[in-house]
């Protein structure tokens, strides 16, 4: 139900910032408010429907990653079976991202529709331990209803993007003197509007609670803690070079690099505050690996 409920949010979120800027590029360009919120209503309907239902092809297809059998992919298809076995969930769909990046993340709608995806980068750093609690808090997410949210978030603040960059080569070609400052201010607005709706629907306490479930699934939250410090050491070194930065939320850990308008969508916790939970779980519950 909170899963529902952070997807209306969003919706009606978009809508009424869709609503807002065509309202104004109406106005500005075509001296007809009414016409241009219209649409503008449009457009966010048409966005809300693909993100609702295509969100997780669109995230699988930004980023290449190609679904796999088990006989092409042994070893992950081995490692999410075990945790699926460990956390009673059914079997999800694997796939391969071609990035030397280490990373991973899940998408989908629900648990019959998910989608497991690590990169190449993962599966060449990580030992199997590492590699299951990585895929074990992936599975935690599934389990929560997270991914839905997430790709959501992701493909909505991509759109808010957009629409603020199209205002802002709008700007250069209006017939109104003050043209120029209304989009400049649309455009201050929507994009900072676009990351309290990602931090909104993707808090960091969701990150510390896939930790904590997939380390309790797996019995074993140190495996988890040692790979999310090679994940963050991995990615610092390599960064992901494509994709959107609005996506980053997605990952298990910022795959992008945190300067400038990234930091704006900074949806994860710290890697060193992960750890420290992780550790503190092990030494309460008596865990040893």
């Amino acid at each position: 139900m909170q899963a529902s409920l952070r997807i209306i949010v969003l919706f009606a979120a978009m809508i009424a910032l869709f609503m807002a800027i065509g309202w104004i590029l109406g106005g500005v360009f075509f001296d007809n408010w009414i016409m241009g919120a219209l649409v503008f209503l449009a457009f966010a309907a048409i966005i809300n429907f693909i993100s609702y239902f295509y969100s997780d092809r669109i995230v699988l297809w930004s980023y290449r990653a190609k679904i796999a059998s088990k006989e092409e992919q042994p070893r992950l298809y081995n490692v999410v079976n075990k945790v699926c076995l460990k956390g009673d969930m059914p079997m999800p769909k694997i796939a391969v991202v071609p990035l030397q990046t280490p990373n991973a993340f899940a998408t989908g709608r629900n648990e019959k529709t998910a989608v497991v995806a690590a990169t190449e980068g993962i599966l060449s750093l990580l030992t199997d331990d590492e590699l299951e609690g990585v895929l074990a808090h992936e599975m935690a997410h599934i389990k929560d209803k997270d991914m839905l949210v997430m790709s959501v978030a992701a493909t909505i603040a991509g759109a808010i993007s957009f629409a603020s960059r199209m205002a802002l080569y709008g700007s250069m070609g209006g017939r109104r003197g003050n043209q120029n400052a209304i989009l400049l201010l649309v455009l201050a607005i929507t994009v900072p509007l676009a990351a309290a709706m990602l931090r909104l629907a993707i808090s960091r306490n969701r990150e510390y609670k896939a930790d904590r479930e997939g380390a309790i699934m797996i019995q074993r939250p140190r495996a988890l803690a040692r790979a999310l410090e090679k994940l963050e050491e991995g990615n610092r070194r390599r960064p992901i070079q494509r994709g959107s930065p609005a996506s980053a939320s997605l990952f298990i850990v910022n795959p992008f690099r945190g300067e400038g308008f990234v930091t704006l969508f900074m949806t994860h916790p710290p890697v060193a505050s992960r750890v420290r939970r992780l550790e503190q779980l092990a030494d309460t519950t008596g865990y040893i690996g």
